[in-house]
């Protein structure tokens, strides 16, 4: 492994005290959230292109957005999952996975189950393929896509006349445990001049300050969420950090992600929009705060 790539990996070994926190990860999250029924509703996609030099950002739920340019439509993470072994999805997903658009490119962050979900890549068709970090392709060889793209960590590609850079996180990319070679990051994606940052799973590092160096972000979908891991290892961003990360990225926008709808983390439910709100306003950066509701198309 790279001194880069080691600046940038969160380990894989639980920190002292997991046991207590697994428990209380149990008993409060998993086993009441099996008996609670699913909030939300999921809505009617807009199939039509955003107006001129617009983009419209529709979140449909834990770390899936569908972006559609004007000229280009993108799905991120697509997850349509209702369980994750024993945690189920708490909020309908935003649009049915039946009914997207046509899309150009799928981008999938890293292996995770909860953002490499199979079975619904296996429903999803794109016109120009699939997007997975180094080492993840043979995860997807099977899945009846046109083409694999398989980046590196700061690669540049074009694909279809959308501009990609694949983009480092603090995280990890193992899919069983043992195959730490699999890569893991974001995306930087460019279509008519206007530029989405996804992050996929992130704890705070300081590589947003280089990632907002490369190039002007219009929108930045930034996770929020399971910042209290039973296991105690820093994996993920709270509310407070991904402000921090949305102002070293120097975007016009940040959309918050990875939070309400599958439990995988001791915070309540409820607490990472709470503290989202709150210290956007203390930063005087809440107008630039957009919280839309699960299948909410949002055009700017």
């Amino acid at each position: 492994m790279s001194a880069s790539k080691e600046n940038r990996h969160s380990g894989l070994r639980p920190k002292k005290g997991w046991p207590q926190r697994n428990y209380a990860f149990w008993r409060h999250r998993i086993i009441p959230q099996i008996f609670k029924k699913r909030a939300g509703e999921t809505l009617a996609p807009i199939h039509l292109p955003p107006g001129e030099g617009k983009v419209r950002l529709t979140w449909i739920g834990h770390a899936t957005f569908l972006v559609q340019f004007e000229n280009h439509t993108v799905i991120f993470d697509p997850n349509w999952a209702n369980w994750h072994g024993p945690v189920k999805r708490q909020i309908e997903p935003g649009l049915s996975l039946n009914d997207l658009p046509e899309l150009d490119l799928v981008l999938v962050s890293h292996a995770h189950f909860d953002h490499l979900h199979k079975p619904s890549l296996r429903v999803i068709q794109a016109r120009d393929g699939i997007v997975v970090p180094k080492g993840s392709a043979a995860l997807v060889k099977w899945l009846k896509f046109d083409a694999i793209h398989e980046m590196a960590v700061w690669e540049e590609c074009e694909i279809g006349g959308v501009r990609i850079v694949h983009t480092p996180s603090h995280h990890w990319g193992a899919r069983y445990g043992a195959d730490v070679h699999r890569d893991y990051g974001g995306f930087l994606v460019r279509s008519g001049g206007r530029n989405i940052f996804h992050c996929g799973d992130s704890a705070y590092f300081e590589g947003f300050r280089e990632i907002g160096k490369r190039e002007e972000i219009c929108f930045a979908l930034l996770p929020i969420g399971a910042y209290e891991a039973p296991s105690g290892r820093d994996v993920h961003m709270n509310p407070e950090e991904a402000l921090q990360a949305f102002e070293d990225l120097g975007a016009e926008y940040m959309f918050p992600m990875h939070y309400g709808t599958f439990p995988l983390g001791n915070e309540h439910p409820d607490e990472p929009i709470a503290r989202l709100l709150v210290e956007a306003e203390k930063r005087g950066v809440a107008d630039r705060v957009i919280v839309p509701q699960a299948g909410e198309g949002i055009e700017l």
